[in-house]
C-alpha cells in the first residue's frame, strides 16, 4: 500500500512539472507569435503608405486630365481634398509709409527728427537750426503787405483775414489814393469803401473796421498809430496778431504772428501741441532769443506758403526735411514736388506790387496789378 501511495506522489509530481513546463513554453510561443503578428502587422502598414503615397502622387500628376465622374466621384470619397484658404491680399501701405513697403525706395532718404522724448535742450537746439537754416533759404524774408507807413499797414494787416495778401496788395492801391489819412478814411463814405474792397471778401465788416480803426486814431491818438501792444489792441478789429506785424515790422519792435501759416508748421516741427494762439506765441517765444522774434515770424510764414503748404507739403523740395518729424505727409518725390511750390521757388510772381530791392536782386518778382492778366 506505501509503494502504491508513493507512485501516485511520483506521478502527479511528474505531471506537474510537464504542466509547468508545457505552460512556460507555450508562453514563450504566444509571445513569438505576438511579436510575429505586430512585425507583419508593420510591414502591411508600410506597404499600405507606400501605395498610399503612390497613389497621391499620381493623383497630383493627372489631376490636370480629365477623368470620368464615376471615378472623380470615387476618387473623392476615398481621399477627400482639403479647401485651401483664399490668398490673402497684399497689404497696401498708405502714402504716408510708402518707403517702409518692400522694393519701393523713398523718392529722398530722411532720418525724422525729434524722436518721442525729446529734451527741453534738444528741443531749442533744433527750432533753433530750423530758423537758421530757413534764413538761408529766405534771406529776404519781409511782411508781404505794401505799405508806407503805420497806418497803411494796419489797414492792410486787418483787411488780409480770409484772403491772400496778394489780393489785399491789389486793392490797396486804390483805397489809399482816394483816403490816404485816418483823417480821411474816417469821414468816407461807407458805400463807397465797401465797393474798393468788395474784391477781398466780407468787406462789410471790413469796412466798419478800417473806418472804426480810423475813427479811434483821430480821436484817441491824434491820428498816429500807437506804437505799443496795449494800445494798439484796443483799435477795432486789430487783435495781437496785427499788433504785433504792426509794431514788428513798423516800429522795430519784437514780436511773434501767430497765424494759420505759423500754427500749423511749429504743430508739424512740433515745437508745441498748443493750438490757442496765445499759447503758441508764448511757447515758441520761450524757445528764442525775443530779438529773433520778427524774422522767425517772416521765416516760418513765407515756408508755409512757398513749401510746407496745408493740404500737400512739397516734402521732396523741404530745405529742412532732415529736421522735420513731419516729412512724408507730402509728396516726397524730387520732381513731383517741385511742382507743388508756389510763388518765386515755383517761378511764380510774388504777392507784393513793390516789394523791397533785396527781394528783387533775389530773383523775386513783383505781383501783377489787380485785373491784370
Amino acid at each position: 500500500m506505501k509503494k502504491s501511495s508513493a507512485s501516485k506522489k511520483t506521478t502527479a509530481s511528474k505531471k506537474t512539472t510537464a504542466s509547468t513546463e508545457t505552460g512556460s513554453g507555450g508562453k514563450a510561443a504566444a509571445k513569438k507569435a505576438a511579436a510575429t503578428a505586430t512585425a507583419t502587422e508593420k510591414t502591411s502598414a508600410a506597404k499600405k503608405a507606400a501605395a498610399a503615397g503612390k497613389a497621391t502622387a499620381g493623383e497630383k500628376a493627372t489631376a490636370g486630365k480629365q477623368a470620368p465622374a464615376g471615378k472623380k466621384t470615387a476618387a473623392k470619397k476615398a481621399a477627400p481634398l482639403k479647401r485651401q484658404a483664399p490668398a490673402k491680399k497684399p497689404a497696401v501701405a498708405p502714402k504716408k509709409a510708402t518707403a517702409a513697403v518692400k522694393g519701393v525706395a523713398p523718392a529722398k532718404t530722411v532720418t525724422p527728427a525729434s524722436p518721442p522724448g525729446e529734451s527741453r535742450t534738444a528741443l531749442v537746439r533744433r527750432a533753433r537750426r530750423i530758423n537758421r537754416e530757413l534764413a538761408e533759404v529766405y534771406p529776404y524774408a519781409h511782411p508781404e503787405l505794401d505799405f508806407e507807413n503805420p497806418f497803411q499797414l494796419v489797414v492792410a494787416t486787418v483787411l488780409s483775414a480770409q484772403t491772400t495778401d496778394l489780393r489785399v496788395n491789389q486793392t490797396t492801391p486804390a483805397l489809399f489814393a482816394k483816403y490816404p489819412t485816418p483823417e480821411d478814411l474816417a469821414a468816407a463814405v461807407p458805400e463807397e469803401v465797401e465797393e474798393i474792397l468788395r474784391p477781398t471778401g466780407f468787406f462789410r465788416a471790413k469796412t466798419r473796421s478800417v473806418i472804426g480803426l480810423s475813427k479811434a486814431l483821430v480821436e484817441d491818438f491824434g491820428g498816429e498809430v500807437p506804437g505799443r501792444l496795449e494800445d494798439l489792441v484796443k483799435l477795432p478789429g486789430v487783435g495781437r496778431k496785427t499788433a504785433f506785424v504792426v509794431l514788428g515790422n513798423a516800429y522795430g519792435r519784437p514780436g511773434i504772428t501767430v497765424d494759420t501759416h505759423f500754427q500749423r508748421l511749429v504743430r508739424r516741427w512740433r515745437w508745441t501741441e498748443e493750438t490757442d494762439p496765445d499759447k503758441i506765441e508764448a511757447a515758441v517765444g520761450a524757445l528764442f532769443p525775443k530779438s529773433d522774434w520778427t524774422d522767425l515770424s517772416h521765416h516760418v510764414i513765407w515756408h508755409g506758403r512757398r513749401i510746407c503748404h496745408a493740404r500737400k507739403p512739397a516734402c521732396g523740395a523741404c530745405p529742412i526735411a532732415p529736421l522735420c518729424p513731419a516729412y512724408g505727409e507730402g509728396e516726397t518725390d524730387p520732381e513731383k514736388a517741385k511742382k507743388l511750390l508756389k510763388y518765386e521757388k515755383g517761378g511764380f510772381p510774388g504777392q507784393r506790387l513793390k516789394p523791397p530791392q533785396a527781394y528783387l536782386d533775389a530773383g523775386g518778382k513783383p505781383a501783377p496789378p489787380l485785373g491784370a492778366g
